[in-house]
C-alpha cells in the first residue's frame, strides 16, 4: 500500500472520530480543580497586607517540590502542545472533540496544581511563576525544525507516548507526597492521563488501518524520544531539581510506555510490513520487551 497523503490521512482517521469521542466520554471522569483546594489555609502575600512566601512554610520535600515543578510547568506549557495538534487536526473542525476536549480536560491540570500549591505555600510562588512565564514562551516545539517533519501520525504518536509517560511520571511523584488531598489530585491528574493515552492509541489503531508502515514509524520515533526527552528534560536552569528526580524515568519506566503503546495498538501481532517499517516494529517490541507475534 502506498503512502497516503495528509488529506487523505486525515479524511481515514476521522472515519473513527465518532466511536473513539464516544468511547473517551465515557471514560473520563468530570472533575473541578476548586473542590480540590482547601482555600481555609490560604492568607494573602505581601502585595495585599500579609506576608511574602519563605521555605520556612513549605511542607513538601526536595523531592516532592521538584517533581511537581517539573510536572506543573509541563501542564503549564499547554498552549504548545495545543498548537502542535492544532497543526493537523483544527480546533474549529470535527475534530475539535480531540483538540478541544482534550485541551479544557488537560488545562485543570495546571490549575488545580498551582492553586493548591500557591494555598498551602509548600513552593515559591514567586519562583514559580518566573519559570512558567520562561518555560511557555520557550514552548514545546516551537522552533520550524522541531516540527517540519511532523505529520498527523507523528503528533498522534508523540501524544500517546506523552500521556503513557505522564502517568509513570506521577505515579513516581505520588511516592514522595505524604499529604493526603495533594496524592489525591495527582490520582486525578494521573486518570486522565491515563484516559488521553488511551484516546490517542485509539487514533493510532486507526491509524494503523489506514497506513500501517506510517503508523509504526511515527510510534518507533516518539518511542525513541524517551530517553532524551523525561518530564522536565526541556525546563531552563532545573539542573538541581533534575538531579532529585533523575530516578522518575529509567528503562523500567520506558518500557512501561512501550509495552501500553504495543498493548493499546496490537503490534505485536501486526503483519505485512515491509523493509524500515517492519524494521521499527521490531524496534518498538523490543523496547516493550514483547515477542512478535508474527
Amino acid at each position: 500500500m502506498n503512502a497516503l497523503t495528509t488529506d487523505e490521512l486525515i479524511i481515514a482517521l476521522s472515519k473513527a472520530l465518532p466511536e473513539i469521542a464516544e468511547d473517551h466520554q465515557a471514560a473520563a471522569s468530570p472533575w473541578k480543580p476548586h473542590d480540590w483546594v482547601p482555600w481555609d489555609q490560604g492568607r494573602n502575600f505581601a502585595f495585599l497586607g500579609g506576608e511574602d512566601w519563605d521555605s520556612t512554610q513549605s511542607t513538601i520535600s526536595d523531592e516532592a517540590r521538584a517533581g511537581v515543578l517539573a510536572l506543573l510547568l509541563t501542564k503549564d506549557n499547554l498552549p504548545s502542545y495545543h498548537r502542535v495538534l492544532a497543526m493537523h487536526f483544527p480546533a474549529f473542525s470535527d475534530w475539535r472533540q480531540l483538540v478541544g476536549v482534550w485541551t479544557a480536560e488537560d488545562n485543570r491540570h495546571a490549575i488545580v496544581l498551582r492553586d493548591f500549591l500557591v494555598v498551602t505555600r509548600a513552593i515559591d510562588p514567586v519562583d514559580a511563576e518566573e519559570r512558567r512565564r520562561i518555560h511557555v514562551t520557550a514552548g514545546y516545539r516551537q522552533r520550524p525544525e522541531s516540527i517540519e517533519n511532523l505529520g498527523p501520525l507523528d503528533v498522534l504518536a508523540l501524544m500517546a507516548v506523552h500521556e503513557n509517560q505522564c502517568v509513570g511520571y506521577i505515579e513516581k511523584l505520588r511516592a514522595a507526597v505524604t499529604d493526603d488531598v495533594f496524592g489525591q489530585i495527582l490520582d486525578k491528574i494521573a486518570a486522565d492521563d491515563a484516559v488521553q493515552a488511551a484516546t490517542f492509541g485509539a487514533f493510532l489503531n486507526a491509524g494503523l488501518v489506514a497506513d500501517p508502515a506510517a503508523t509504526v514509524v511515527a510510534v518507533d520515533q516518539a518511542l525513541a524520544r524517551l530517553e532524551t526527552e523525561p518530564i522536565g528534560s526541556d525546563i531552563a536552569d532545573f539542573d538541581a531539581e533534575r538531579a532529585l528526580i533523575a530516578g522518575y524515568e529509567d528503562a523500567e519506566s520506558r518500557t512501561r510506555v512501550a509495552a501500553a503503546i504495543v498493548d493499546a495498538c496490537k503490534l505485536a501481532s501486526v503483519a505485512g510490513l515491509d523493509g524500515e517499517a517492519e524494521e521499527a516494529r521490531r524496534r518498538v517490541l523490543d523496547r516493550a520487551g514483547v515477542t512478535s507475534a508474527t
